[in-house]
């Protein structure tokens, strides 16, 4: 018997796992870089040329309402997964319904404690989606007036993207709870429909660029 067992999407055993191609760490190392002491990475001090190697994987969040954010910037790997530009759009609009729940949670956790998060992803399948396995971590980061209210991340990939849109269950959670100076997260009004979903980008506007707040 061949003492290699094939492995998830056939790959053996012994195979590198894809989900560790080195875009999370490159940006997590860059993160880490922006750090002043025990303190938070400020927004203003993010330069996309330092995480060039995974700009198209990357995403820039903000905190609305408790639990709940929304995509300020978002790279071209989420305009495939989704078919449309989702910036603007809440973080729930990447899975499915029964992992908005436990996302919730979390995601408060990244703003509020402050941690860092990291999910395991898998795909809903289908005709034409072939199986699709994700993994995206979630840094959280200050705003201009140094409230804990935004959070930089990377979604890495192994599989097709197929038919899209694909949407994710989350098949493990890993918070890392950080050491900092004291933050706070804003709590803003209870979002309505434009909030979540304000008017979307016209055609031509570039998908990742440095907004300064």
């Amino acid at each position: 018997m061949n003492d290699m067992i094939s492995g998830w999407n056939g790959r053996n055993s012994g195979d590198p796992d894809p989900l560790n191609s080195g875009m999370i760490a490159g940006l997590r190392a860059y993160w880490e870089a922006l750090r002043e002491g025990d303190m938070l990475p400020r927004r203003d001090r993010v330069d996309p040329r330092g995480i060039a190697g995974a700009l198209e994987h990357s995403f820039l969040i903000e905190r609305i309402a408790p639990g709940i954010a929304r995509f300020r910037i978002a790279g071209m790997v989420f305009n495939d997964l989704m078919s449309m530009d989702i910036r603007g759009m809440p973080v729930s609009c990447l899975f499915l319904g029964d992992a908005r729940d436990r996302l919730q949670l979390d995601l408060e956790r990244v703003f509020r404690a402050p941690s860092i998060l990291t999910l395991d992803l898998l795909a809903e399948r289908s005709l034409g989606r072939s199986p699709l396995r994700g993994r995206m971590q979630i840094l959280p980061m200050l705003n201009a007036q140094g409230e804990s209210s935004l959070a930089i991340g990377c979604l890495e990939l192994d599989g097709p993207t197929g038919n899209a849109p694909r949407r994710f269950s989350i098949t493990s959670t890993r918070l890392d709870p950080l050491q900092t100076a004291t933050v706070s997260a804003p709590v803003p009004p209870h979002p309505g429909p434009a909030l979540l979903r304000p008017p979307r980008a016209k055609p031509g506007v570039p998908y990742l660029w440095l907004v300064k707040s």
